[in-house]
């Protein structure tokens, strides 16, 4: 995979404070979602002072974290639901011309993972940091449709007929 076509988006900047003796102290925390829309993506949250340092922070930690996700055609290869805390997330494969189906936090992870035919829900939490690794875990688990297919006993070309 090439560093150069890495793609980045900004999911959430928040201001976050620290309280100290003598009074209370601003930071930034960023959350960023980095992918190349053709298979992989990653996540990362940053903090810093200001804005644009919590940014580079997090576009880093998003570059260690970057993964491969196994897509069948422009959609994922079953249905599967990844869970951190009580944030959930349901992500299930659909036909071509669907779209993304999904919220602002989930829809950045999905589009920059290159998925572009998926239907999701979001249950429990909508908190985006905790969506987002949701979402991840979820990534993370998908199988291969060569395994899927294996696993059903069909065909490969029925699993990627979608």
């Amino acid at each position: 995979m090439d560093a150069t076509n890495l793609k980045e988006k900004v999911i959430e900047i928040r201001r976050v404070t620290r309280v100290v003796k003598g009074g209370k102290r601003m930071r930034f925390r960023a959350l960023v979602v980095v992918g190349d829309e053709n298979g992989h993506v990653g996540i990362g949250v940053g903090k810093a002072a200001e804005v644009p340092d919590a940014v580079a922070k997090a576009v880093a930690r998003a570059r260690k974290n970057l993964f491969e996700v196994p897509l069948a055609g422009t959609t994922v290869p079953h249905t599967i639901v990844g869970q951190i805390g009580t944030a959930k997330v349901l992500i299930k494969p659909a036909v071509k011309g669907t779209g993304v189906l999904a919220g602002k936090t989930v829809r950045s992870i999905l589009e920059m993972a290159g998925i572009k035919d998926v239907l999701t829900k979001a249950l429990g939490s909508t908190n985006p940091v905790n969506l987002s690794y949701a979402t991840i875990r979820a990534l993370r688990a998908l199988k291969r449709p060569a395994d899927v297919a294996q696993l059903r006993g069909v065909p490969v070309e029925q699993i990627l007929k979608r």
